[in-house]
């Protein structure tokens, strides 16, 4: 094992739940932490084992997906990771990476949801009449985003927007392979029990300027995974990502205004111990491995 820290690696950028390392000129070191985000709030409370989780599910994904689209991951269990943070770091590829958010949706919900119910359109798709709380859509549909800043709250856009962002046969390209990697990560959750409701990529550039999918994909954090079991349209879902702290959040007990300055309150244990489970459950289930098996 080797002796090194993440110290030893300059930070590059931190995020909201994850921090980016210098490691040489071709690699980085991707961290994820147990922090948690909500409403554009990153919580004081952490989530225990949520790192391991959004880890140990991009690895699983980006192998699936391998044969479908490149993607930036080296190595996660490699003597370049400092054993301080094994098993909730990867070290990847260093990626130029384009500046959209790429967000499919196969239901309705979230800002989706509020974008429609103003417009009947969702980043300039229309959608039919009499659609509601997660309904599903026709067919699964591309609705792009803003990189936000931390603190900033990532803003739809059009698909004309990403055009002039991009260029047409890139924004084209970003288009097909976000819909082709929501559908063949569907299929796969829906015969494990579970929907995927929607979901968010980012890609980059490798240095032969080929598109690669990048940071995490298909997590808890990035996606909406709701159990088919439970599915009905016209209510809120039965959810396996952090809708549990969003609904604490927002109710009674909480006692937190969202439209105050004020920032949330620390999380209940009995709530974080049902996000983190919640979290665990989501990789088991749609990856088939035990969580006890990924290092800690």
């Amino acid at each position: 094992m080797s002796d090194l820290v993440l110290a030893d690696y300059p930070l590059i950028a931190e995020g909201k739940v994850r921090s980016l390392h210098s490691v040489d000129d071709d690699h980085l070191l991707l961290v994820a932490s147990d922090r948690i985000s909500a409403f554009d709030h990153v919580l004081d409370t952490p989530i225990p084992d949520k790192g391991r989780v959004l880890t140990a599910m991009s690895v699983f994904w980006f192998e699936e997906l391998a044969d479908l689209v490149p993607n930036h991951l080296v190595a996660w269990d490699d003597d370049r990771i400092p054993a301080e943070v094994r098993g909730r770091a990867l070290l990847v590829r260093r990626l130029t990476m384009l500046p959209v958010e790429c967000v499919a949706r196969g239901y309705l919900s979230g800002s989706g949801l509020l974008d429609y119910r103003r417009t009947s359109t969702v980043c300039g798709v229309t959608l039919p009449a009499g659609l509601t709380e997660a309904s599903r859509l026709p067919e699964p549909i591309f609705t792009p985003a803003t990189k936000a800043d931390l603190g900033d709250h990532d803003e739809n856009v059009s698909f004309d927007h990403v055009v002039r962002t991009v260029g047409a046969e890139r924004a084209e390209q970003l288009r097909d392979l976000t819909l082709r990697i929501y559908s063949a990560g569907a299929r796969l959750a829906e015969s494990r029990g579970v929907i995927l409701a929607d979901t968010k990529f980012e890609f980059g550039l490798d240095a032969d300027g080929e598109l690669v999918i990048g940071d995490e994909v298909l997590t808890p954090d990035s996606s909406r995974f709701w159990p088919a079991a439970d599915y009905e349209p016209g209510r809120n879902q039965a959810s396996f990502d952090k809708q549990i702290i969003r609904n604490w959040l927002l109710s009674e007990e909480s006692g937190w205004d969202r439209a105050s300055d004020s920032p949330p309150p620390p999380l209940p244990a009995a709530v974080v111990q049902r996000a983190s489970d919640r979290y665990r459950e989501a990789y088991e289930l749609i990856s088939g491995r035990s969580f006890a098996d990924w290092p800690a």
